[in-house]
């Protein structure tokens, strides 16, 4: 491991000086630095490369069906696998990066997922196709499991939050031109070459996030310790509160994967028939995330936290019903709300995550994307199953039910919430 990597932090007094001399200027990046801005791009990068690949194949199931004579929930496998394969490496990869590096451990998830995506396309039959898209995913999980602790090291204090919009801003780009480019390379040629282009998009990701991230000036490296890592493990899945965090996430993801899975086929039957290059363009809608998503802070101080989750199941719910209308345009609003609903919602919940736990937050947080990333495979899988067995009024079904449950885990904390105070009263009163 190059020194750089291993991060020792730099000099904080000048040699000579005293030891009451004034401390040394912050050294950690910060907005208007070269530094700042080349870490900015990198990690925009990075977040384009990931979800880029991880959700590659959503917008060519119709046309994977088609070219490999598979059914809609088998070619459903193709994304469940990868968002699978993440949600279950996520939390041994947060762990190697304590010892390895934040940096380091980037590029190597990176680099392996990207040379994987050159594999994808010459995958012979569906079920090499569903085992390289899972190897993808798990490689990938080594990139949102080190980000925000590269940031939380490297970036001052105060630019954290701008610094961290970034790279969930390249998290959306990435999700929503991945299913694009796919869309409309398949469209023009077939389905492999648009995963061939997605892939060539993840290789000059990864390069451009190479040469960019700044070196590590501020890592210590740990070690890792089985038995750690599984007593703060335990320590957060006995935590009511963060349970439900991650039940409520899960739940959300559920939705968002299972809609997204199927919609493309809804929208190339009748009475839509839309061409490969317009689904993949469905996926524009991703930019209202990035708006619902930046107001969630907003609504939870006019809401508070169960008011504004409770805003963004409504909202989520009336999406799912609007979409069962035989117009486009009533289809295309559902979208918008299914879709500033979701992301309204895993803002609220995974923001709630890092503020509750107050030991191993990097931990907490793994938790949350394996219960989020698990969601996603679910929904994806069963609403694919649901939508062959009862069209999309089935894949909706499942959809309302799982926005029920969510509904259900944050009326309980509501209940409970207000139990607690009112025990409070009585006690103060006595």
């Amino acid at each position: 491991m190059p020194p750089a990597d291993t991060g020792a932090p730099a000099a904080s007094v000048r040699a000579g000086a005293s030891p009451s001399s004034s401390p040394a200027p912050d050294s950690r990046l910060a907005p208007g630095g070269s530094g700042y801005r080349r870490m900015s791009f990198a990690l925009f990068a990075a977040g384009v490369a990931t979800f880029a690949l991880l959700y590659s194949t959503q917008a060519l199931l119709p046309a994977l069906s088609e070219g490999l004579g598979v059914t809609a929930d088998q070619a459903s496998w193709t994304v469940s696998a990868a968002t699978g394969g993440l949600a279950l490496a996520v939390v041994p990869l947060s762990a190697l990066s304590e010892r390895y590096g934040r940096r380091a451990t980037m590029t190597a998830a990176l680099c392996v997922a990207a040379f994987v995506g050159l594999l994808v396309p010459f995958a012979p039959d569906l079920g090499w196709l569903v085992a390289l898209r899972a190897l993808q995913g798990a490689a990938l999980a080594g990139v949102p499991a080190s980000a925000m602790a590269y940031l939380a090291e490297e970036v001052r204090p105060k630019a954290l939050v701008g610094a961290v919009g970034l790279f969930v801003a390249g998290n959306a780009i990435g999700g929503m031109s991945g299913r694009i480019l796919a869309g409309w390379t398949a469209q023009a040629w077939n389905w492999r070459a648009g995963l061939a282009a997605v892939g060539v998009l993840a290789v000059l990701c990864a390069l451009a996030f190479r040469l960019l991230i700044p070196k590590a000036r501020h890592f210590t490296p740990g070690s890792v310790s089985p038995r750690s890592l599984l007593r703060t493990l335990g320590h957060h899945l006995s935590d009511p509160l963060l349970v439900r965090l991650y039940l409520i996430g899960a739940l959300f993801m559920t939705v968002f994967g299972a809609v997204y899975t199927v919609i493309g086929y809804r929208l190339a039957q009748a009475p839509f028939s839309l061409p490969p290059g317009l689904v993949g363009s469905i996926f524009l809608v991703y930019l209202v995330g990035t708006v619902s998503s930046a107001a969630a802070g907003k609504l939870v101080g006019r809401l508070g936290r169960r008011g504004a989750l409770y805003l963004a199941m409504g909202t989520t719910t009336a999406g799912l019903l609007l979409t069962l209308a035989s117009s486009l345009a009533a289809v295309l609003v559902g979208l918008v709300l299914i879709t500033g609903g979701f992301f309204a919602g895993h803002a609220v919940a995974s923001s709630s995550v890092s503020r509750t736990a107050t030991t191993g937050r990097a931990q907490a947080s793994a938790l949350y994307q394996t219960a989020y990333y698990l969601g996603s495979s679910v929904g994806g899988t069963v609403g694919a199953i649901a939508f062959r067995a009862g069209g999309w009024d089935g894949t909706v079904v499942l959809g309302l039910v799982a926005m029920v449950a969510a509904g259900a885990i944050t009326l309980y904390a509501t209940r409970r919430a207000l139990v607690e105070r009112r025990s409070t009263a009585r006690a103060v009163r006595a």
